[in-house]
């Protein structure tokens, strides 16, 4: 494992793992980008700029957090001491290590069991009500919200508490579910149950289960199913969507096998297809009549659990079903119904193959689109103008590998315009990193690929950044402006063949002259 402080960059040897201190965090303590940020700003006693809407939104959140931690801590400690809550859950099979994991708590009954622990002066009433702990009625009688329930702490994908659900004992109690409102800290469409628990069990998150409550969560850890999550009383959201795909390629949400479940699943649905980048997958799990994953896992357990998964209907076979319904594709009406139905859930999908094999599929099933695609066809077919010989990539992969080591060597070039013409892999991004250097004349490799965190192109940066380049680095800066040079010369040379071509086929314009004119007495010079 090694540590370049000049790059800002580090790379392990034995397993690859290669970053800057951003995604170092953000790996090793399981945080996202901005939290990891946060963190890093801290420890070097910086404060992070935040947008005055944002600042003036929670501008007591650390006071918030705080509050709801020792809300958290109070629900934990009377667990412990309520054989009732206790009992609750040793019927639900959930031992002791899981309900530490979890945090898992209780409400004493009483209307101001958490008030009288916590809220003894107006400023911490004040506190503990902004962050739905208390609820008011018609008369201003301040109450606690959660009483007598067994209590589950959500966190955030930090680690901190920021709101909470309750589930009643009693049966004859109503709802049996309650969460906290939304607040400043707490969006329910934005968060994931045991999203964070997952983060921690798992140093590599393959898939991630979509669950609908709370005991659902927990009943797959104790089975040792460490990825599922749920949603908080909501239907699937795009916020859900995104949250779920930035943590794992694989998804799978499990619903009743109702009529209500194949709803939440069609809006689910709709959530995730402007997310389905290559290389994602997502399928729907539809639960037997009166069960549950709570029940299924304690019955059958993991592996007949996981059986269950490997069966689940992909996406792919649910969207077209879905749209099939109530549609005789036997009937031309019937295909057009069908078509018109799915283009324009399938124009939301993010280009790639997917996309592509989900239109085609489409166009198997109603007809619709096979000539769009015949003529698309036949115009890629069409010659084209005839250009110089595609040169090697080495060349631009060279200079990007170069700039990577010591990004200040773009500083030598005036500008990109004379490479960024050149047809050649690669060679937008060497003007983006050309660019970008001009733009911030200190960075550093680890800046620049902090720039690139969520393109494709990372992965590749990160590859090169991690190589050792031979020669020394004060012969660097010759061999960059060599590289560039050459790249120069192709594309003057590129320019030619281009107007050599439009003279055979139409002819040059003044304009065109000139320029021809202007490129051969360059190509005369010397060392060019």
């Amino acid at each position: 494992f090694t540590v370049s402080p000049t790059k800002q960059f580090y790379h392990c040897f034995g397993c690859g793992a290669h970053g800057t201190a951003i995604s170092f965090l953000m790996n090793y303590d399981r945080l996202e980008f901005l939290d990891a940020v946060d963190e890093l700003a801290k420890r070097v006693g910086m404060e992070v700029p935040r947008d005055t809407q944002q600042r003036n939104a929670a501008p007591d959140s650390v006071d918030q957090y705080a509050a709801l931690e020792a809300a958290a801590k109070f629900f934990q400690k009377q667990l412990a001491s309520s054989d009732k809550a206790r009992g609750y859950f040793d019927r639900r099979s959930v031992d002791d290590a899981i309900r530490t994991q979890f945090g898992l708590g209780y409400a004493p009954d009483g209307f101001s069991a958490l008030r009288d622990a916590l809220g003894t002066d107006p400023r911490r009433m004040a506190l503990l009500e902004r962050v739905g702990l208390f609820s008011k009625n018609d008369k201003g009688h301040v109450y606690d919200k959660f009483r007598d329930r067994v209590m589950f702490p959500i966190l955030d994908r930090r680690g901190r508490t920021i709101a909470f659900g309750g589930r009643v004992l009693d049966p004859e109690d109503a709802p049996k579910y309650l969460n906290s409102p939304e607040t400043p800290l707490f969006h329910k469409g934005r968060e994931l149950y045991g999203l964070w628990q997952v983060r921690q069990a798992n140093s590599k998150i393959e898939r991630l289960i979509v669950v609908e409550g709370y005991m659902d969560v927990i009943a797959l850890f104790q089975h040792g199913i460490t990825h599922a999550v749920a949603t908080l009383g909501t239907a699937t959201t795009p916020d859900h969507a995104e949250l779920l795909f930035r943590n794992a390629p694989d998804v799978y949400f499990c619903f009743d096998g109702d009529a209500a479940g194949r709803r939440a699943a069609s809006r689910a649905m709709e959530s995730v297809l402007p997310r389905m980048k290559d290389g994602r997958q997502a399928f729907f799990l539809f639960l037997p009549d009166g069960e549950d994953p709570d029940t299924l896992v304690r019955s059958e357990g993991s592996a007949g659990f996981d059986v269950r998964l490997r069966d689940a209907t992909p996406l792919s076979t649910f969207f077209f079903d879905e749209q099939g319904t109530d549609v005789n594709l036997g009937t031309l009406d019937g295909k057009a119904r069908m078509a018109e139905r799915a283009k324009p859930l399938l124009a939301q999908i993010p280009d790639g193959a997917f996309g592509d094999l989900m239109r085609q599929r489409l166009t198997e099933l109603t007809g619709v689109g096979a000539r769009a695609g015949a003529q698309t066809q036949t115009s890629s077919q069409r010659p084209r103008a005839q250009v110089s010989p595609t040169p090697k990539r080495s060349l631009v992969r060279g200079a990007i590998a170069l700039l990577l080591q010591q990004p200040s060597l773009a500083l030598a070039l005036e500008s990109t315009d004379t490479f960024s013409a050149l047809r050649q892999p690669g060679v937008s991004l060497l003007a983006e990193l050309v660019t970008l250097v001009h733009e911030r004349p200190d960075i550093t490799t680890g800046g620049v690929l902090e720039h690139f965190a969520d393109r494709e192109e990372v992965a590749a940066l990160q590859k090169l950044a991690s190589q050792d380049m031979p020669g020394e680095a004060a012969l660097w800066q010759d061999e960059f402006a060599d590289a560039m040079a050459q790249l120069e010369k192709q594309t003057l040379h590129q320019r030619i063949d281009e107007l050599q071509a439009k003279q055979r086929e139409v002819g040059l314009n003044d304009d065109d002259k000139a320029e021809m004119r202007a490129l051969l007495l360059k190509k005369l010079q010397p060392n060019r």
